[in-house]
């Protein structure tokens, strides 16, 4: 028995019609399910897009000896120039590093009177192009036995701390998501399996006459697709919202500066947004197509 597109789309529309209640049900809890999965991947990639903008301020500080020699400066600068592992390295002398102490002791002027730019040693900030902590542990090690320089300093413990708390965040989103996925999986497939059982007499009858199982399947498959698309789309719209809420109630307050670090572009919303989209349709098909097929003989 050929497919007719009026025939799938009437019977798909009575299915959704017949079981409205169990349709809507159905529907709210796969956007909650969607919207929680689309959050956890904002949340995943507003903690690397914090990670990275932290761990692109950390610098390695190379400290020369106040009376290194000039060419000893001028030999650090050209290896760290020529480094292929160093983004970027800037030259601090004396009147600078004089001029940061006045900053950072302002509070403590009895400290800054002892300090004059001759005793202060000059220095060089370097910004590494990879800020893993290995790759910052062998730039410190490269630089700790130069002639002229008396110690190397980075920021290794925020470093490691920035790693192991985005690794458990992005782990933490992973398992969350890949629970809710199944919970959408498995209320679509016992959405469709209470279709056809309440549809079982008709489903007898259709197979009396020469119905096709894959004729038959059709409409429930493009039930479970519906309520998946449409689901995902409404969770694409909270995602909308929620970034939109989180910028400008969180970002926006300045009493509350360390959310700015946790910005959400509207291209990472909107791919985010894709994803769950896809997800939904991807979801609503499987789990219509599995329910189909193994509960057709009711």
């Amino acid at each position: 028995m050929a497919l007719n597109v009026d025939y799938v789309a009437r019977e798909t529309v009575n299915n959704l019609r017949r079981n409205l209640t169990l349709s809507i049900a159905a529907l709210l809890t796969v956007v909650v399910s969607l919207s929680l999965v689309g959050i956890s991947l904002l949340v995943r990639q507003a903690a690397t897009n914090a990670s990275g903008r932290f761990r692109g301020e950390i610098e390695l500080i190379i400290f020369m000896q106040p009376e290194a020699q000039q060419s000893q400066i001028k030999a650090v600068d050209t290896s760290l120039q020529a480094n292929p592992e160093v983004k970027k390295a800037t030259f601090v002398n004396k009147a600078q590093a004089y001029a940061e102490a006045k900053v950072l002791l302002k509070d403590q002027p009895y400290l800054l009177s002892e300090l004059t730019p001759a005793i202060l040693p000059t220095s060089f900030k370097v910004v590494p192009v990879n800020p893993d902590f290995a790759s910052v542990a062998a730039i410190k090690n490269v630089y700790a036995n130069e002639p002229g320089v008396r110690t190397v300093v980075s920021a290794d413990d925020t470093i490691k701390a920035l790693q192991k708390v985005t690794t458990k965040i992005n782990a933490g989103v992973i398992v969350a998501s890949l629970f809710l996925l199944g919970a959408a999986l498995m209320l679509i497939f016992n959405t469709i399996r209470t279709a056809m059982f309440a549809r079982r007499r008709e489903i007898e009858v259709m197979k009396l006459v020469g119905a096709t199982n894959w004729f038959i399947r059709v409409p429930f498959i493009l039930e479970g697709l519906i309520q998946g698309v449409v689901g995902g789309a409404l969770a694409f719209g909270v995602l909308l919202i929620y970034n939109r809420f989180l910028t400008t109630q969180l970002i926006g307050n300045n009493s509350i500066q360390f959310f700015s670090n946790f910005v959400v572009d509207t291209p990472d919303v909107i791919n985010s947004g894709l994803v769950v989209l896809g997800i939904g349709a991807l979801v609503g098909a499987l789990a219509s197509g599995l329910a189909a097929g193994r509960f057709l003989d009711v």
